[in-house]
C-alpha cells in the first residue's frame, strides 16, 4: 500500500544522474562540459555563417540552420542542469521544471523529422535537378519545416499533459539524468500499459516513418548516383549524402535502440549511455560533420575570418 501514497506529497523529483556509479565523476563531467562547449560553439558558428553568407541562402542550408538550432536547444536543455546538479550536489528537479524539460525533449525528438526533409531535399536535388526550384521553393521549404515543428509541439504537449497527470508513488527517484517518459513511467502507481501502447504508436510516427522515408530517399539517390557518368558529380553527391547518413545513423540508431528494443535487453544504466548519444554527443558531432565535409561552409568560414 505504500506505493499508493498521495502523489502530491513531495512534489520535487530526484535525478540520480550520470555519475551515480562512476569511479571518476570529475573526469566524466569535464568531458561532458567540453562536448557542450564544442556543440555550443559549433552550432552557433554554423547558424552565423549561413546567415552572413548569401551563397548559403538555399533550402539545403536553411534546413541545416534549423538542425543547428535544434542541436543548440538539445545541449542547452540538458547539460546546464547536469552541471548545476554536479557542482551543487543537489539532484532535485521541480515538478514544473521536469515538465518543461520533458516538453523540450519530446518536441526536439519529434522535430528530428527535419532529417527526413533534408533527405527529401537531397533526393530532389540529385534525382530531379530540373524541378528543384519548384519542388523545393522557399514557400514549400518553409511549409515543411513549420509543419515539422508544429507536429512535434503538438505531440509533445499531449504526452507531457498526460504523463504529468498520472499518479506518482512515494519514491521520486528518476534513474536518469533528465526527465524522460520511460523513466517517469516507472514511478507511476497505476497501470500504464495502454499509454505505453500509445507511446509506441507515437514512436512509429516520429521515428520509424521518418527513418523509412530517409532510407527510401537515399536508396533512390544511390540508384541515380550509380548511373552518373561524371566522377566529380558522383564524389560530390556521395560526400553530401554520406554526411547526412552519419547524422541519421547516430540519432535514429540510438533512439530506436532505446524505444523499440524490448526492456529485457537493456538496463537503466545502458539507457543512460544510449541517451547520451542523442542528447549530448550528436549535437556536437553534427556541426563537425557538416563543417569539415562541406566546402561551401569552409569557404564561408574563410571569408568571415578574412574580414
Amino acid at each position: 500500500m505504500e506505493r499508493w501514497i498521495n502523489s502530491t506529497a513531495g512534489p520535487d523529483f530526484v535525478l540520480l544522474g550520470l555519475f551515480l556509479h562512476i569511479q571518476a565523476p570529475k573526469v566524466l563531467f569535464t568531458l561532458i562540459f567540453l562536448v557542450f562547449l564544442t556543440a555550443l560553439g559549433g552550432n552557433v558558428m554554423m547558424m552565423i555563417l549561413i546567415w552572413l553568407d548569401s551563397h548559403l541562402h538555399t533550402p539545403m542550408y536553411f534546413l541545416l540552420s534549423q538542425l543547428s538550432l535544434m542541436d543548440l536547444l538539445y545541449s542547452s536543455t540538458f547539460v546546464p542542469k547536469i552541471a548545476i546538479d554536479f557542482l551543487s550536489g543537489r539532484n532535485s528537479i521541480s515538478y514544473i521544471g521536469c515538465g518543461i524539460q520533458l516538453f523540450l525533449f519530446t518536441t526536439l525528438v519529434g522535430a528530428e523529422c527535419l532529417l527526413a526533409v533534408m533527405a527529401y531535399d537531397r533526393y530532389v536535388a540529385i534525382c530531379h535537378p530540373l524541378h528543384y526550384s519548384v519542388l523545393m521553393c522557399p514557400v514549400v521549404c518553409a511549409f515543411m519545416v513549420t509543419g515539422t515543428w508544429l507536429g512535434a509541439l503538438l505531440n509533445a504537449l499531449i504526452h507531457v499533459i498526460y504523463t504529468l497527470s498520472l499518479p506518482y508513488c512515494a519514491s521520486r527517484e528518476i534513474h536518469h539524468f533528465f526527465c524522460e517518459i520511460p523513466a517517469l513511467l516507472k514511478l507511476v502507481c497505476a497501470d500504464t500499459s495502454l499509454y505505453e501502447n500509445g507511446l509506441f504508436v507515437s514512436g512509429v510516427l516520429f521515428l520509424l516513418f521518418p527513418i523509412s522515408a530517409i532510407m527510401a530517399s537515399y536508396g533512390q539517390i544511390l540508384s541515380t548516383i550509380l548511373r552518373l557518368r561524371s566522377n566529380l558529380g558522383m564524389r560530390k553527391a556521395l560526400a553530401t549524402c554520406s554526411s547526412h547518413m552519419i547524422v541519421v545513423s547516430l540519432f535514429y540508431g540510438s533512439a530506436i535502440i532505446k524505444y523499440f528494443l524490448p526492456k529485457a535487453y537493456h538496463t537503466e544504466e545502458q539507457d543512460k549511455v544510449v541517451s547520451v548519444f542523442y542528447t549530448i554527443l550528436t549535437p556536437m558531432l553534427n556541426p563537425l560533420i557538416y563543417s569539415l565535409r562541406n566546402k561551401d561552409m569552409a569557404g564561408a568560414l574563410r571569408k568571415v575570418l578574412g574580414r
